[in-house]
C-alpha cells in the first residue's frame, strides 16, 4: 500500500511491525518520530489495529495510517478507521496528534486526506465524534467539511457522504448510442 500525500503531509499505512513499536513507544533505527510521539491516543489506535490484525485480520487499507510532516518526515500523530466498512460502505474514523503539532491545520488537512483516500475506495459515509469539550476536534471535523449530526451526553457526532459525482461528470461517462 502506498503513501497518501497531501499539501504538507504523508499519511503512512501502518504496518503490524510499525503499530507494535508505537504501542511499545520504542522506535527502530530510521524511525523519525517528533517529540511527543506517540501519544496515548496513538498507542490505543495501534492496539486497536493490531487487535483488528490477530482476530480477523489485518485490515489495510482500513487500518491505520502515521501522520508524517512532509518537510522532515517526523510522526507527529496517525489518524485511521476504527475497523473496515460496513456492508452499506459506512466507515468510522478516529486522529490523534502530539500537541507540539496541534494548531497548524494539520489535523484538518490530514483529515482531508483521510477523507479523499475513503472516497477513492468506495466508502459511501464517513462518521466520527468528539467529546463534547473536544472543541478543537470538533472544529478539525467542520474544517475537514463534515457536518455535526446529533450529540448525547458525552460526544457529539459528526459525518460526512461521499460526494456525488456532478450531472456533467456522470453524463460525459455515460456513452452515447
Amino acid at each position: 500500500m502506498t503513501d497518501v500525500r497531501t499539501a504538507r503531509l504523508v499519511l503512512h499505512p501502518m504496518t503490524p511491525a510499525e503499530a507494535e513499536r508505537v504501542v511499545a513507544a520504542e522506535p527502530a533505527e530510521g524511525d523519525l518520530w517528533a517529540p511527543g510521539y506517540p501519544d496515548p491516543m496513538d498507542a490505543e489506535g495501534a492496539r486497536d489495529f493490531l487487535k483488528a490484525c490477530a482476530t480477523t485480520g489485518d485490515p489495510r487499507p482500513f487500518g491505520n495510517f502515521e501522520i508524517r510532516r512532509r518537510e522532515d518526515g517526523s510522526a507527529i500523530g496517525g489518524l485511521g478507521f476504527n475497523r473496515t466498512p460496513d456492508t452499506e460502505g459506512t466507515v468510522t474514523v478516529g486522529y490523534a496528534l502530539i500537541p507540539g503539532a496541534r494548531g497548524r491545520g494539520y489535523a484538518s488537512e490530514a483529515l482531508r486526506g483521510l477523507l479523499d483516500f475513503a472516497w477513492s475506495h468506495g466508502v459511501t459515509l464517513v462518521k466520527a465524534d468528539a467529546d463534547l469539550d473536544n472543541v478543537a476536534s470538533q472544529r478539525v471535523m467542520l474544517a475537514a467539511g463534515m457536518r455535526e449530526v446529533g450529540e448525547d451526553h458525552r460526544v457529539r457526532y459528526f459525518e460526512l457522504a461521499a460526494p456525488v459525482p456532478s450531472r456533467a461528470a456522470v453524463l460525459s461517462r455515460t456513452p452515447v448510442r
